[in-house]
């Protein structure tokens, strides 16, 4: 509202202009937009519009909950071929490898974590990690795959069981997140030094 300020007869008159009103009897007044309108028929007319803004937003909430489901599967999809992906290059390792001098297989682990290729310091840590499940197969500890033969070892018996166990959840992480999972150099290097110590203990290292 603006208002002006007038002096009459030695008093102050405030004199401004009412914006609502005009603007309440053009929608509400007997000739404005709503004026033929009962209160009962306004109600059913906001009642309507409500239940049509529901259904649309009922129906975006459908169209967007669908999008989600096709993307989960889109990425699971490449996820599972990252993994296969790795899993494929792993079994290339170990078949090249097999009759190759452990020294040799560190060397290897060693030039892959200097690379500068993030999928090098990958292949780093699954090579160690396959190194390590074939010391503990033939160094004769239970289970069908690494987690079970670290499961089967003690702590006393193993002081760097816990590196053993950080550094191969690193290995489930690249496997099972693929492109997802952000690998630094640092944490590769560091997770090659937690398979380090384990050599070590072990005495292959």
């Amino acid at each position: 509202m603006n208002e002006t300020v007038t002096a009459t007869s030695g008093k102050l008159q405030v004199v401004g202009y009412d914006f609502l009103t005009p603007i309440l009897q053009f929608i509400f007044g007997s000739d404005g937009l709503f004026g033929g309108v009962s209160q009962s028929g306004l109600a059913g007319f906001f009642s309507t519009v409500w239940g049509v803004v529901i259904v649309f937003s009922f129906i975006i909430s459908l169209v967007m909950l669908a999008l989600y489901i096709y993307a989960s599967i889109e990425m699971e999809k490449l996820v599972e071929h990252e993994a296969e992906h790795l899993k494929a290059e792993a079994e290339a390792y170990a078949a090249t490898t097999g009759g190759v001098n452990k020294s040799d297989r560190f060397v290897e682990l060693e030039n892959h974590i200097d690379s500068t290729n993030p999928n090098d310091w990958k292949l780093a840590i699954i090579e160690a990690d396959i190194i390590l499940d074939d010391v503990l197969k033939h160094q004769g500890y239970a289970g069908t795959s690494l987690g079970e033969r670290l499961r089967s070892i003690s702590p006393s018996s193993l002081a760097s069981l816990d590196d053993a166990w950080q550094a191969h959840k690193i290995r489930n992480q690249i496997a099972h997140a693929g492109a997802d999972f952000i690998l630094t150099q640092k944490l590769a290097r560091e997770t090659i030094n937690q398979y380090k110590r384990v050599f070590v203990e072990l005495g292959i290292q």
